[in-house]
């Protein structure tokens, strides 16, 4: 466990050193940044869309009187990189990521300067327009997709105050009359079910006319805490069947208040007809377990672990994402490639601050998802600490075991997966073989 933490460590040890008062001092009088002219931009990329009136964040980041009592805050925060709340580690493997709400390390400078130098607002003709922001209620992706094609909803269900984990399992019609690709995917929690609901997986289910039973035919989508959702590449389809049911699995965990009749909905995106045909490529979202079969995870108090899996195909394959899942002492995952053929084991993504509170898929950007030819090893490892030292631990007393409960703990990761044929994967290899050369030229 030590050696996906260390990393972390060593960073944020080095940031709050680069960013201490004595630094912060030393710099140019003039280049002091302010609220208006620095500060403000940021915060509009990077936090106002959580730190607004009425959202998901506790507090308000819309202005200088609101941002100011919480700057200490602030600075801790972004310099050990909790926030935003995006935990992908930094020069480890790819960086080139859609949607990456990391702050760049310029902009954690600008912030733990602006704090060291005791906040100054600086001149109101500086600050930029107020940022608009989508209603609460709008879908993600809806400002660049429109509204989604389909709402597919659960049953209501009421869950208690108090108690124990609950599974809700409703099966519900996915209102498709024809078969049609999937663009993209995004699951809503209820206002009042946000903080309840851990998360709410889907299935699809087709009648098979031999059996005469409905058979699962094909993952829908995946939600936890903090997920905006699943976009599908164009390339790609991800097939939802005609007159297809959707098996939702929904894990609620009771917070102290009684949830009446929650609904939670997805939307869901469609590829325009005949998109099946123009993209031969299949794309499936799957859980790769991290456990050898047969194989238990075991974590004694106060002590630590690590598990690994591994999984090949029988033809290349493209990822474009990951997603890590785990519990609360869960701290940190990695996911490489090994080539049998050369032996090399390529880093690909390393997560090692992870936490519970935010489930985040990484999606890689088109041409930095890996290419990984047939044969080639998933290599993914998951590191535990159920000691006092993991903050995110409840009790570190306690023996944990793998489970569904929230007490339990889990091992596996959520990876999106587009399988090529050989062509296909020549071709792309090719594609970008070519835009690297293109690169180097331009900057010779």
């Amino acid at each position: 466990m030590r050696s996906a933490t260390l990393g972390a460590t060593v960073f944020s040890a080095v940031m709050l050193l680069l960013f201490s008062p004595t630094s912060a001092v030393a710099q140019d009088a003039d280049t002091t940044p302010t609220f208006a002219k620095d500060i403000a931009p940021i915060f509009q990329k990077n936090c106002q869309s959580c730190h607004r009136p009425n959202s998901v964040a506790p507090m308000s980041f819309m202005t200088y009187q609101e941002v100011r009592p919480w700057a200490r805050s602030i600075k801790n925060r972004v310099v050990l990189g909790e926030m935003p709340p995006y935990r992908y580690d930094r020069h480890v493997g790819i960086q080139d990521l859609k949607d990456d709400l990391r702050l760049s390390e310029s902009e954690i400078e600008t912030i733990a300067r602006w704090v060291d130098e005791g906040v100054p607002f600086g001149d109101r003709a500086d600050l930029p327009p107020p940022a608009s922001f989508p209603d609460l209620n709008e879908w993600a992706y809806e400002a660049e997709m429109g509204p989604p094609d389909l709402v597919i909803p659960t049953k209501p269900y009421t869950l208690p105050a108090e108690g124990a984990d609950v599974w809700w399992r409703p099966i519900v019609a996915s209102g498709l009359t024809e078969d049609r690709c999937l663009k993209a995917v995004s699951v809503r929690a209820s206002a009042t079910g946000r903080g309840v609901a851990h998360h709410a997986n889907s299935q699809l289910l087709n009648f098979d006319e031999e059996t005469q039973e409905w058979v699962e035919v094909e993952r829908l989508s995946e939600y936890a805490l903090g997920k905006a959702g699943e976009v599908v590449p164009e390339d790609a389809c991800r097939l939802l069947p005609a007159d297809s049911m959707v098996r939702w699995d929904v894990h609620y965990y009771p917070n102290g208040e009684r949830v009446e009749n929650d609904v939670i909905e997805m939307g869901v995106w469609l590829y325009p007809k005949g998109h099946q045909e123009q993209a031969k490529n299949k794309q499936d979202l799957k859980l790769y377990s991290l456990l050898m079969k047969g194989a238990e995870l075991e974590l004694p108090p106060h002590g630590t672990a690590m598990t690994q899996g591994f999984h090949s195909f029988e033809t290349p394959v493209r990822i474009d994402s990951f997603q890590p899942h785990g519990h609360f002492r869960l701290v940190g995952k990695t996911l490489e490639i090994f080539d049998p053929k050369t032996g090399d084991l390529e880093m690909v993504s390393s997560v090692s601050d992870w936490t519970n509170d935010w489930h985040t898929s990484h999606i890689y950007a088109d041409d930095a998802a890996p290419l990984v030819p047939a044969g080639s090893v998933l290599v993914i490892t998951g590191y535990y600490d159920n000691t006092a030292a993991n903050r995110q631990n409840p009790d570190p007393n306690q023996w944990v075991g793998g489970g569904s409960r929230s007490a339990d703990e889990m091992s596996h990761a959520w990876i999106a997966v587009t399988h090529l044929d050989d062509e296909s994967y020549e071709q792309q290899v090719a594609e970008r073989e070519a835009k690297e050369a293109a690169k180097r030229a331009n900057n010779n």
